[in-house]
């Protein structure tokens, strides 16, 4: 009996480090987000090759938005909005996978590659965003399994990718691809500190995917 009293005790402290870590990396995030973004805009804007600026700026927006979104949702637990803020958080996915695919294909794929991959990851987030928002209910067993799909639709031209991209630029977007798909463990996990584990393999493969968009910009 005392034993359970002091997990009892326990259990609300827990709680409140858990949200505190998970507060900690969505800050972390966000903070590093924007600072990367920034560096990444000014060197797209800078630089004398032209066509640079726009995928860019499509890839930090869909990066910002999901980093921001999840923050909003996991930080204002309480809030009446909490419902709309969930469907924004998990459509927002949507729109960061999309955005990282954006400069892939238009700053590295010959055409008509490059609006192949573009057109096919804008057409599959935009039906995940309006199903996130209007009817999430529906697709909420297998989000993950879409999320993971669109994740990795970039294998339908690996030939290509092999061919204009660095080994390293591809290494780079293949761990994060492991990181994110790693994560999942955690978002499935009911342990404790799951969701900040969760959400710090996603700021891990984030980080590596914004190395590979960068080595992808020329200055």
């Amino acid at each position: 009996m005392q034993s359970r009293l002091l997990l009892s005790r326990r259990r609300p402290r827990d709680l409140d480090r858990a949200v505190l870590a998970d507060r900690i990396v969505h800050a972390v995030g966000i903070a590093a987000a924007v600072a990367g973004g920034i560096l990444l805009l000014a060197r797209a804007a800078l630089s004398p090759v032209p066509g640079q600026l726009l995928p860019v700026v499509v890839y930090v927006g869909g990066l910002l938005a999901m980093l921001v979104s999840s923050g909003a949702y996991h930080v204002w637990g309480s809030s009446r909005h909490r419902e709309w803020l969930r469907r924004i958080d998990h459509a927002a996915i949507f729109v960061m996978i999309a955005g990282t695919y954006t400069p892939l294909a238009v700053l590295a794929l010959a055409r008509p590659w490059d609006i192949v991959l573009t057109a096919a990851a804008w057409t599959a987030a935009a039906g995940g965003v309006i199903l996130k928002l209007v009817q999430p209910h529906r697709i909420e067993s297998i989000s993950v399994g879409l999320y993971l799909l669109l994740g990795w639709m970039g294998v339908i031209v690996i030939g290509q990718l092999l061919s204009s991209v660095e080994t390293m630029a591809l290494l780079m977007l293949l761990i994060g691809g492991l990181v994110y798909s790693g994560g999942v463990v955690f978002h499935l996990s009911s342990r404790r500190y799951h969701v900040a584990l969760w959400h710090g393999c996603v700021l891990l493969g984030a980080a590596f995917h914004y190395v590979a968009i960068a080595s992808l910009v020329q200055a």
